[in-house]
């Protein structure tokens, strides 16, 4: 009897022992759980954790709904990443990996950090606000770049606490009497140079400043900016091929010319070149519904690497570097059709080109249901720009729905 007692109570010692070492570690456990889940106020200081290099997106738990509108091909889904974002225009991300955002009509840019990668933003907090129409954005040696309608502007940029504060005003803009084609896209190349694109301030005519319709160039401290390439109606946006180190831009073309004249363009930027506006367009084609002024030898313009249907509107642009993709779309362009102002139900979508080289020999549809008819004063949903995340997630700005999309796999 005294050995059975004994041992009763050697096990009744060894359970609590245990059980307390059980609810240390539970507790412990717990606590971590409700930290990861916990949503960061704009006073406190997040960790900034780069993306593992190993990791996969199959390996993400995205959280985020579903569209049940906008429809994806190559077995893709989509995902309402934020519905937060009035007018959402150019999208980049920092060198942290946190996605900011330009709403160029409310005047400011937001940030959207998603830390855990669940597809869902653990806030949405604005960095800098009371900007005049800011749209173009850039990351250069640490530091943001912000490209208003007057000016560009280089911040310090806090990554741990997503603050921006100013450093520099690089240089100005030239301004336009009437709301026209007011968006600047920004981009760096390799060596550190920067570009500008600056839309024309009509449709078609003689501008009294040349950097209207034009893309200029100058160094990261914004010292001599000068014209780089002129004839560009409206290259809304600029980007980086990094296999080549050249500048690759959309740009959309004339109106009142009908429903399939002019094309619009995707064009490889030369230094010096000129791209035919507002006398030419396409393939070195002569636009004979206007002769003001002296018009130039279209045969010595820039024919562009790729015509797309007229008014498409093509805006954002960049290169797959994603696992989302087979090995062989490496490299084509994704590019974001804004979609027709004529009522002819152009664009409204997303494609995918296939690069080759400096051509592109074809395209097909990628992301599609942004409208439902033909008239577009009543579409609710207008595609802007497009970036890879350090994932290879792929994401997509509507500033008609103030939405930002993300694409990758099924859950």
């Amino acid at each position: 009897m005294k050995k059975i007692a004994l041992a009763i109570v050697v096990v009744v010692i060894f359970a609590g022992i245990g059980g307390a070492f059980f609810l240390k570690n539970r507790q412990a456990s717990s606590a971590t759980d409700s930290d990861s889940s916990s949503v960061f106020s704009e006073a406190t200081p997040r960790t900034v954790t780069s993306p593992d290099a190993t990791a996969t997106i199959a390996t993400q738990q995205i959280t985020a709904p579903i569209d049940s509108k906008i429809k994806a091909s190559n077995g893709l889904t989509v995902f309402d990443f934020s519905t937060q974002v009035p007018g959402a225009r150019d999208l980049q991300f920092t060198p942290g990996g946190v996605l900011l955002v330009s709403e160029t009509s409310a005047g400011k840019i937001v940030a959207l950090p998603d830390d855990n990668h669940d597809g869902v933003p653990d806030q949405t907090k604005t960095i800098i606000s009371g900007l005049k129409k800011p749209h173009g954005l850039a990351f250069y040696q640490g530091k943001l770049y912000v490209a208003e309608e007057n000016k560009v502007v280089r911040y310090n940029w806090d990554d741990k606490n997503l603050v921006a504060s100013a450093d520099k005003d690089l240089f100005t803009l030239p301004e336009q009497l009437v709301s026209r084609h007011f968006t600047r896209g920004l981009e760096f190349d390799q060596q550190g140079n920067l570009y500008v694109s600056i839309g024309s301030t009509c449709d078609t005519c003689l501008e009294n400043n040349e950097q209207f319709a034009s893309v200029i160039i100058s160094n990261a401290n914004g010292d001599n900016p000068h014209l780089y390439a002129k004839g560009l109606r409206n290259a809304v946006f600029l980007k980086l091929n990094p296999k080549t180190n050249q500048i690759w831009d959309t740009e959309m073309g004339r109106d009142y010319l009908g429903n399939t004249t002019p094309p619009d363009e995707i064009n490889i930027l030369k230094e010096n070149g000129n791209y035919g506006w507002p006398y030419c367009y396409g393939n070195k084609v002569k636009d004979s519904s206007f002769t003001e002024g002296n018009p130039v030898d279209c045969s010595q313009t820039e024919s562009p690497i790729y015509q797309v249907p007229a008014h498409s509107a093509p805006l954002g642009l960049t290169f797959i570097k994603s696992s989302l993709f087979s090995s062989d779309a490496q490299g084509d362009l994704i590019v974001a059709y804004h979609g027709s102002n004529q009522g002819n139900g152009a664009g409204f979508k997303v494609v995918q080109q296939h690069v080759t080289g400096n051509s592109i020999s074809g395209e097909k549809d990628l992301l599609t249901g942004f409208i439902t008819g033909e008239d577009a004063k009543t579409v609710t949903d207008r595609p802007v720009d497009v970036e890879f995340d350090q994932l290879g997630n792929l994401y997509v700005s509507n500033d008609k729905a103030g939405k930002i999309y993300l694409i990758s796999q099924k859950k």
